[in-house]
């Protein structure tokens, strides 16, 4: 579960949503030099929030570190953005697949309590939805017996972590409606139920992706 957020990591993840929502527009072209002290003073923050989310966001590979320590905006285009995706579909589906009745019913409930009592919240911030989504993906990477998969799957949720409840907010029941599916069929040890349902989940999220961007 989220921990409670402090008025300094509210305004870190402000920043960073901001820079996204800069990055998707191509207000900040791809190549630009990101300076801590120029996002300070672009966004009206204090240094440290700029610092915080340049880093998320060299985590996450949108910005990387060149010689001389500079970060430079390499971003991620539509194609490496659909790319991460289909490959997520097909990784997450076999994990599903494997983890299916391996999962400790006392996990499972705590995911479905975690789902429900997040469906309850009339305004549900980004960080509380990415970690309820992290507990049941995380937990079918983690069971499917294969850590290799595991990494490799966490690697590419990163990469499509900009796109969250802030951003396609049609998903957020949607989605979490079918992460309830999902906690059924793995519940029933159900292995072809559960890949369906997880890949399902995962080309639904790419398809209100592609259209976000073709919108923007």
């Amino acid at each position: 579960m989220a921990e409670p957020s402090t008025p300094e990591t509210l305004l870190s993840e402000r920043v960073y949503h901001q820079l996204l929502d800069m990055i998707l527009r191509r207000d900040l072209p791809l190549g630009s030099v990101l300076h801590e002290r120029r996002i300070s003073e672009m966004l009206n923050v204090s240094r440290t929030p700029a610092r915080e989310a340049l880093n998320r966001l060299e985590s996450e590979g949108i910005v990387v570190r060149e010689a001389g320590r500079a970060l430079v905006l390499r971003g991620l285009s539509t194609r490496e953005l659909i790319e991460a995706l289909n490959v997520r579909r097909l990784l997450e589906g076999e994990a599903a697949f494997h983890a299916a009745g391996k999962i400790p019913e006392a996990d499972l409930d705590a995911i479905d309590e975690a789902i429900h009592a997040l469906l309850a919240k009339t305004a549900p911030r980004p960080d509380e939805d990415w970690a309820i989504d992290n507990l049941l993906h995380g937990a079918i990477a983690e069971h499917s017996g294969n850590a290799l998969l595991a990494r490799m799957i966490a690697d590419l949720r990163l990469k499509t972590h900009m796109f969250n409840v802030e951003r396609i907010p049609e998903r957020f029941r949607i989605g979490h409606g079918e992460h309830l599916g999902i906690v059924a069929a793995l519940r029933r040890g159900d292995q072809a139920e559960s890949r369906h349902l997880v890949e399902t989940h995962i080309e639904n999220v790419k398809k209100s992706i592609i259209a976000l961007l073709a919108a923007i």
